[in-house]
């Protein structure tokens, strides 16, 4: 049996109704599981059903156990682990405040350009970057801003869906 821990992308359709969110929230701190990132949008007014995307870490084991008792939540109608289904698109979107004058502000716009970050705020002092795409990617741009005055980070979470004609 295997014990390495693996990072999952779980997609959980769920009616869109008051406490669900805390339902789903609830069953992982009161197992002591890690919620590494979460989004949730309406996807279907009509029927009223949101999508929560959480991405966790953990054994296959305790994937498994985390997939099943997301399964067992009344409000819960579908539990699809991305990761396993096959192939998925995940993006993420960052806002990146960095603050500097000189060099250290031009090297941030040199950075942000070839990273394909926009610039959504500027002063004389900062800009404010927004930059959208995988979690690695992410990380890499702010891990480079640091040096240059990186002062502020507002990240998304995860947004993921699977690839093809298939549906949640």
């Amino acid at each position: 049996m295997t014990t390495d821990i693996n990072t999952h992308t779980i997609s959980v359709l769920v009616d869109n109704e008051s406490g669900v969110l805390a339902r789903v929230i609830g069953l992982f701190s009161g197992r002591g599981y890690n919620i590494e990132s979460l989004t949730v949008a309406e996807v279907d007014p009509a029927e009223k059903l949101s999508r929560i995307t959480l991405v966790t870490s953990g054994t296959p084991m305790v994937i498994e156990q985390i997939k099943a008792q997301l399964g067992r939540l009344v409000p819960v109608r579908r539990v699809h682990d991305l990761t396993v289904e096959g192939p998925h698109v995940s993006r993420e979107l960052a806002l990146v405040k960095v603050v500097g004058t000189g060099e250290k502000r031009v090297e941030a716009l040199r950075i942000a350009d070839i990273f394909r970050a926009n610039v959504v705020d500027s002063s004389n002092e900062s800009f404010v970057f927004e930059i959208v795409g995988k979690t690695d990617k992410l990380n890499a741009f702010i891990n480079l801003m640091e040096p240059l005055g990186l002062v502020d980070v507002a990240r998304t979470g995860a947004a993921a869906i699977a690839r093809g004609s298939e549906s949640i």
